[in-house]
């Protein structure tokens, strides 16, 4: 029996292996001019992006959720059946109910796990990183999958030229294992995580659910499509970010110039520029994807942490820091020794 007398001493927790997916199916700026009134200049002069990827009609969410997770597995070198848990962050689920976990847990075959979802929107991964933290440091799980995976463009709104240029869609996923806590061991260093629902006017799909279903007679009004007040969205995410990131090196102790890459959520460029260049980060060590994939929601750290890894810019031994900002509103964000 455990002496309650004593403290609690929290486990370390080690990133172990990443993974992620994309769909072939590319959407550039080219053929947005062809569907709404944009331009390639316009997209890339705001945003910074020229593609996203686009999932076929019949690949669900699961799907690329789970192909996302074999390649991790695969980086990590562990079997499904040694998972303990399973966390999918995702806005865009094959169903209501089930989870989307639990299908991706029938997919891989983790007969051990437990599965569930969260939905933090942008912020999904490292929401579900903090998660699964939390039950590694208490010895509640040795091993966990956490993923994030979206299929945007089922829910955007492709007549509305200010979100349809946005989005895309993929997937992205990490294993999470019980630390060795020696110094210079991979290890989770720190997190945050935040949120503030006064905002949630700011950025949400406002039909679908129980306060708007969606009907014959709303059908037209696309209420089931994303919907953003884009400056607003803006000025909150930067505060937000460089808040969430600052706090995070403060609580470390990690001096900026020890910080050998940031990775921030791909949303928009002039969001990166702004964020990096407040706390100290030269674009350097920055590390950007959005060019390719646009906006995949919480799956957009996951992939730009797993092209990071398998590209060599983050090496085994690097400090990481990577922060997020979505709907909700919600921010979150980790430092990450590899």
């Amino acid at each position: 029996m455990n002496d309650l007398t004593q403290p609690f001493k929290r486990l370390p927790v080690a990133l172990v292996g990443t993974g992620s997916y994309v769909p072939e199916r590319k959407l550039t700026n080219a053929d947005l001019e062809k569907m709404v009134d944009t331009s390639n200049e316009w997209i890339v002069e705001r945003t910074g992006i020229e593609e996203r990827r686009i999932a076929a009609p019949d690949e669900k969410t699961s799907d690329m959720a789970t192909k996302a997770a074999q390649r991790a597995l695969e980086a990590a070198g562990i079997s499904a059946e040694e998972i303990d848990l399973i966390i999918v962050g995702t806005v865009t689920p094959d169903t209501f109910t089930p989870s989307t976990a639990c299908y991706v847990q029938a997919n891989l075959g983790a007969v051990n796990a437990a599965a569930f979802d969260i939905s933090a929107a942008c912020s999904s991964f490292l929401f579900a990183m903090k998660t699964a933290v939390q039950f590694i440091g208490c010895g509640q799980a040795k091993t966990a999958l956490i993923i994030s995976a979206e299929k945007l463009s089922h829910i955007v709104n492709w007549e509305d030229r200010s979100t349809c240029v946005l989005f895309g869609d993929g997937a992205g996923a990490a294993v999470l294992r019980t630390g060795t806590g020696e110094p210079g061991d991979s290890a989770i260093l720190a997190s945050d995580i935040g949120s503030d629902g006064t905002l949630s006017d700011l950025l949400k799909v406002p039909g679908g659910g129980s306060a708007i279903p969606t009907t014959e007679e709303n059908i037209h009004e696309k209420l089931y499509t994303l919907a953003m007040r884009g400056n607003e969205v803006f000025r909150h995410a930067v505060r937000h970010m460089q808040e969430s990131a600052i706090s995070l090196i403060n609580r470390t102790g990690i001096a900026p110039e020890n910080v050998a890459l940031v990775i921030p959520h791909q949303a928009n460029l002039r969001i990166i520029n702004a964020v990096t260049a407040r706390i100290g980060i030269p674009p350097e060590r920055v590390f950007v994807n959005l060019q390719k994939y646009g906006n995949t929601s919480g799956a957009a750290c996951a992939i730009a942490l797993d092209e990071a890894v398998r590209s060599g810019r983050a090496k085994k031994g690097d400090i990481v820091l990577m922060v997020t900002f979505g709907a909700g509103l919600t921010w979150s964000s980790a430092a990450i020794r590899l």
